[in-house]
């Protein structure tokens, strides 16, 4: 019982199975029809439906509807074929409905739908629209189809005149595009067509579009040319696609495409000029092959660029892309190969993607990338695969960061960015890692070493500290405060050296030395008396602190020893400027040394008393004196003070806070990769007047990033013109030069003067003007140290160190001129437009065009005539450019 169940069940399915494979096939049988899509008024046309299946149809059903008249139909028509497989008898037919149908007014119409049954189920046609034109003079060309047949004035030979002139109205070519508005980029499909209602014989002498400008790819070009029926300005033509092309701009403006041209041979019949006869139209002689020269319009295509604040990861990509990576092998070891696959797939101009930037990590050994494509024959759908073969040289996990493209999207009008996942990389020890041998385990293991490799070159990197932001570029030698200190310094030499004469007058007074001296004298002779004093001597100590006090006031007074007299010394010293209580107790003094010399002793104790007081007298008086003779002179510093307040002058303002946000405003949008936007936002410091080579470098480094060349060249350069010593501009410079499409070889420069070149640029103009003020203050102090010195070798130091501090001064000074009179002169530019022609004259018309320059070039200017500039390039060759073309450095 149980299988007959399995029996019965089996038999079950395969009976389900057939009936759903049945109702499948029932369902999937539809009507074909067939029809032509374009008709003339005049012009009878069939429409046939087509059945196809293992059973014949029953209950056929159609009716042409209100927009046709019925001619002739149904003539049904039936073919059967069998066939036998592998012993399998399979059997079909075939069975046909035609129609010949009439338009009876212009317009576009559907063609109703025709009904069947078929293995008892119901399928129907689909509907089919057919375009009736008026096709001009055709209705008085028409004819009855025969057997069922359409009628048709295409084909037939055109008559001409003697001339043989074939009308335009009749053959023709033409070249579309599909759009003439774009952004580069953005693909463009160009079509060249041919139209004709003539007996077309052959062609000759083609010359087919050139795109300059674009990038190009012909996707369709036959080899027999098939023709089909179209309608074209109200006539029926019969139309062949000679070439089809897929354009991408690769410059913005206006791009010119050149007409194409076609040579059509056309068999026409030539009117008989003599009687005819029944017989001529049995003979070909009245029919000859006449040459049509066909040409096409040209045609303009507009490119707009693409917007500014491109994505770094921008790789020249329009249309719409999806972003695909892996890596080939999931295990590695250190030093096997690998490659990491990039797939970026989509619609646009897929041939023109570059490769994505991507990041290996350290000590990953990266090799050229490797392209391969496969999109349709246009190029502009489909994938771009890049390949990154690698080796890991160290063991360990590592990450490649997520990939990041950016491309345009033309419908969005805006940048996309689409990224991949994070790549996890594991990487093991190779067998070539661990160098210990297995059986010397008191080896020591070694490890490879190898210099540091540069990876790359790249500009570096912007300043982002806020610089000092002045409102125009000063240079200290141009200016009258550096004059100012010449001055000052050589006036304080010829002061010193005055002053060093009265030292030396001094020196040779005896008296005046003999006065300046005489604290001191006095001092030593008390020191004397202090001995005296101390092993208790009573008349040796009076008469030594008598001499003191008479040798200081001859030396002090300028007296002679006769002229000793207290009147003379009351007098002098009340002249000296000192107090006549001073001047009392010297002079008491004088009268107790001498009271002491002949009377007895009075004790130690009155001697100590003495000499305190002739210590204070005469260091009271001294002092007094000084203080005297320092009012008088007390203005003579003023002077010297004055000046030098005047010299310490501020000398910049504070940085106004404007410049300072706009700094900071450009260093977040170049961080975050809006290039444009950093560097819009540093030009507008520069519009205010602030000269600043951070501020010119940094926005040389946005043009830069941004693609655009020229500008990053003409910043740099100014960069250098305000800071020739500004090395990362220089450097930076360097980099973008190696960018531009023009490589003109210099004329050598004479090595003295590229030498100093190279000298000067080592410092700023005004370090120069401050160095050549300090070495002509030291050859200033130098020239006196010869002339006041009394050694014979420290006169030799001085002259000889004068000289060398002077030609130190004089070439500082000229370097400082060199650099300013370099930033002055406006004698440099860079050529800002893509592609310019210098001319031998200054005129378009009657000019010989001598060599063409591109974007970046530097030149040099000799002259201008109107909105002309004769230039000369660094190899000696000159010529005269527009000014517009180029941009004054």
């Amino acid at each position: 019982m149980v299988g007959m169940k399995r029996i019965d069940i089996h038999r079950l399915m395969l009976s389900v199975s057939a009936l759903l494979l049945f109702s499948i096939a029932a369902a999937a049988q539809t009507i074909k029809v067939e029809a032509p899509s374009v008709v003339a008024l005049d012009e009878q046309f069939n429409v046939t439906f087509i059945i196809e299946g293992t059973t014949q149809p029953k209950d056929f059903s159609w009716s042409p509807g209100s927009d046709f008249q019925l001619v002739w139909g149904p003539q049904k028509g039936v073919s059967r074929s069998t066939s036998i497989v592998n012993g399998k008898r399979t059997s079909s037919s075939q069975v046909t409905y035609t129609y010949i149908l009439h338009p009876k007014s212009k317009g576009t119409f559907s063609i109703p739908a025709a009904t069947a049954s078929l293995g008892g189920s119901q399928i129907s046609s689909r509907a089919v629209n057919v375009e009736v034109v008026s096709n001009g003079a055709s209705s008085s060309q028409g004819g009855s189809s025969q057997g069922g047949g359409s009628s048709s004035s295409q084909g037939a030979a055109p008559s001409v005149s003697s001339t043989g002139d074939i009308s335009s109205q009749d053959l023709f070519m033409t070249f579309s595009l599909s759009r003439n508005n774009v952004v580069m980029g953005e693909p463009i499909t160009a079509t060249l067509k041919l139209y004709q209602r003539v007996n077309i014989a052959g062609f000759e002498d083609a010359k087919f579009p050139t795109f300059n400008g674009f990038w190009s790819q012909e996707t369709y070009s036959p080899t027999n040319i098939e023709f089909k029926r179209e309608s074209y300005g109200d006539k029926i033509y019969n139309t062949a696609v000679l070439r089809s092309y897929v354009i991408i701009p690769q410059q913005t403006g206006t791009l010119h495409i050149d007409p194409s041209e076609l040579v059509v041979l056309v068999n026409v019949k030539v009117p008989s000029k003599g009687p005819s006869s029944i017989f001529d139209s049995f003979f070909d002689d009245d029919y000859r092959t006449v040459r049509k020269r066909l040409y096409t319009s040209g045609a303009t295509v507009n490119v707009s660029p693409l917007p500014g604040g491109a994505p770094a990861y921008f790789g020249g990509g329009v249309g719409q892309f999806s972003l695909k990576s892996r890596i080939a092998k999931d295990s590695l070891r250190t030093h096997d190969a690998a490659s990491l696959y990039i797939t970026v797939s989509g619609r646009g101009n897929v041939s023109l993607l570059e490769a994505p930037k991507v990041n290996f990590p350290p000590d990953f050994e990266v090799y050229d990338v490797k392209v391969s494509q496969d999109t349709d024959k246009s190029g502009t759908s489909g994938s771009k695969t890049f390949e990154y073969p690698f080796i890991p040289r160290s063991h360990g996990e590592f990450t490649i960061d997520p990939i990041e493209y950016s491309y345009y999207d033309p419908q969005k009008g805006s940048y996309v960015t689409i990224a991949t996942e994070p790549l996890d990389i594991k990487v093991a020890k190779g067998s070539g890692d661990d160098s210990s041998s297995p059986s010397g385990a008191g080896r020591l293991s070694t490890v490879d070493r190898k210099g540091v490799k540069d990876l790359n070159q790249d500009i570096r990197y912007i300043q982002t500290r806020t610089p000092s932001l002045k409102s125009s570029r000063s240079f200290l030698v141009g200016k009258s405060i550096y004059w100012i200190i010449v001055a000052f310094l050589v006036a304080a030499a010829l002061l010193a050296r005055y002053l060093m004469k009265d030292m030396a007058a001094k020196r040779a007074d005896v008296a005046g030395t003999k006065n300046r001296r005489a604290t001191k004298m006095a001092l030593g002779r008390l020191k004397k008396a202090s001995e005296y004093l101390s092993q208790n001597l009573y008349t040796p100590f009076y008469e030594e602190l008598h001499k003191a006090l008479l040798g200081f006031a001859s030396d002090k007074l300028n007296l002679s020893g006769e002229d000793l007299s207290r009147d003379n010394i009351s007098e002098k010293f009340l002249e000296g400027g000192v107090g006549e209580s001073l001047v009392n107790e010297f002079i008491s003094l004088l009268d107790a040394c001498e009271e002491a010399r002949y009377s007895p002793s009075e004790g130690s104790d009155a001697m100590k008393a003495h000499y305190d007081r002739a210590v204070e007298v005469i260091s009271s008086i001294d002092s007094g004196m000084k203080t005297s003779k320092g009012k008088k002179k007390g203005g003579s510093g003023a002077a010297a003070l004055l000046i030098a307040a005047l010299l310490i002058m501020p000398s910049s303002l504070r940085a106004q806070d404007a410049p300072d946000s706009l700094w900071n405003k450009g260093v977040r949008a170049f961080e975050a990769g809006m290039w444009s936007e950093a560097a819009t936002t540093w030009e507008k410091i520069i519009a205010q007047g602030i000269e600043s080579p951070q501020v010119y470098c940094n926005t040389g480094d946005a043009y830069f990033r941004d693609g655009n060349y020229p500008r990053a060249i003409l910043n740099y350069e100014r960069a250098l013109k305000v800071d020739p010593s500004y090395k990362d501009a220089r450097y930076n410079l360097e980099m973008a030069n190696s960018r531009i499409q023009d490589k003109i070889e210099e004329v050598p420069e004479f090595f003295l003067k590229g030498w100093l070149r190279k000298v000067c640029y080592l410092l700023s103009s005004n370090t120069w003007a401050v160095l050549s003020l300090l070495f002509l203050g030291l050859a200033l102090g130098m020239l006196l140290l010869f002339q006041t010195a009394g050694s014979s070798t420290w006169r030799k130091v001085g002259f000889f160190s004068a000289i060398v501090l002077a030609l130190l001064m004089l070439l500082s000074f000229a370097f400082a001129r060199w650099e300013r009179n370099d930033y002055i002169n406006a004698d440099k530019a860079i050529v800002v437009k893509a592609v310019s022609s210098v001319k031998s004259s200054p005129t378009d018309g009657g000019a010989t065009d001598l060599f063409v320059l591109h974007e970046g070039t530097k030149v040099r200017l000799l002259d201008q005539v109107g909105s002309w500039r004769n230039i000369s390039l660094s190899d000696g060759r000159q010529g005269w450019i527009k000014d517009s073309d180029i941009e004054v450095i």
